[in-house]
């Protein structure tokens, strides 16, 4: 069994920041990517940011120069630091990871189960 947990959501001002964390546990044989989606109510999940397991990182516009991922491959691990928060920020952050479940070379897509974040003005 694999399992992917999100942490860290909460509420802050307009101007603050947040740190989420996501760990990968159980039959995880490697990971592929980790990222970071959200959803506000009424609108589809959109991507936020990506990164691979080489490091390398994707972000969307409106969190570029704001929001920081990384991914620590032997923690498991995937944190997504959030700076200068507004408003429109505020959605449910899910955590999404491509690992290999296996000891046979097969990957599958995990989802966290969401982490709730409010921007207040």
């Amino acid at each position: 069994q694999v399992r992917v947990v999100e942490s860290g959501g909460g509420l802050v001002q307009a101007g603050g920041s947040l740190r989420l964390s996501c760990t990968a546990s159980g039959m995880v044989f490697g990971i592929r990517t980790m990222a970071w989606y959200r959803q506000s109510p009424g609108k589809q999940r959109e991507l936020v940011a990506d990164v691979t397991s080489g490091g390398y990182a994707n972000y969307a516009e409106s969190a570029k120069g704001r929001f920081t991922i990384s991914f620590d491959h032997y923690a498991r691990t995937s944190n997504l630091d959030m700076n200068n928060l507004e408003p429109g920020d505020t959605a449910v952050y899910y955590c999404n990871a491509v690992i290999r479940y296996s000891t046979e070379y097969q990957w599958k897509d995990y989802w966290g189960q969401g982490t709730q974040v409010t921007v207040s003005s």
